[in-house]
């Protein structure tokens, strides 16, 4: 049987070390609840797909 590794993650270029903190309105913190659940994605993989999203668009 495999055990569960425990501890911090490694570092390295994909460390999630940052964090920011939002404040939304009711509807917005709906919307992205069906999204999230749409997509089965976390919050933060929603809210950085989005921005890789917009990033993108400003370069064309």
């Amino acid at each position: 049987m495999t055990q569960k590794r425990m501890g911090r993650p490694p570092s390295g270029e994909a460390s999630m070390k940052d964090r920011i903190f939002i404040r939304v309105d009711k509807e917005t913190k709906e919307k992205i609840r069906k999204c999230r659940e749409a997509l089965n994605m976390t919050t933060s993989d929603l809210v950085r797909n989005g921005i890789d999203r917009i990033y993108d668009e400003l370069d064309k």
